[in-house]
């Protein structure tokens, strides 16, 4: 699947677009957090990786996983709507998996705002399963499912 798109490391050129496409499809409803200052700092931080899916050599996707000893957090992972349900989501999910196992990690960890359905789908199909609820995990003003992902 990771064929398809072309999945990359992010530079810092890319921290503008992936804030708008997280402000616009993930903070929804909520006050931007993920502002181009915070990508940046993600994309220069040496415990994260920030992916981006590209084809045709526009911006359609990304990733950002924050890496502890054992662990790994996806932050978040969105593709743009126009794009969803093509393999974009699940080739940027694979690159993820791939390059923790390579670093040795045992499990991956996430949140998924409770009422996004699809979102928890997709990371089921993708072998997550649910951990529990955190109330108010977004910004107090919505939960969170919260699910891993053994390796």
């Amino acid at each position: 699947m990771i064929a398809e798109y072309e999945i990359k490391l992010a530079v810092p050129g890319d921290a503008f677009a992936i804030s708008e496409l997280s402000r616009d499809t993930i903070e929804y409803g909520l006050p931007w957090s993920w502002t181009s200052r915070r990508v940046a700092t993600s994309i220069a931080d040496s415990s994260t990786n920030v992916a981006v899916a590209r084809q045709a050599q526009r911006l359609i996707g990304f990733a950002i996983m924050k890496y502890g000893d054992e662990d790994a957090h996806v932050m978040l992972l969105a593709v743009h709507p126009a794009h969803r349900r093509k393999g974009a989501g699940s080739a940027l999910l694979d690159w993820l998996e791939a390059t923790a196992r390579v670093a040795g990690i045992k499990s991956i960890q996430l949140e998924a705002r409770a009422r996004n359905t699809g979102a928890i789908s997709f990371y089921r199909q993708h072998g997550f399963v649910q951990l529990g609820l955190r109330r108010g995990y977004y910004q107090r003003v919505e939960d969170a499912v919260r699910m891993a992902k053994d390796l």
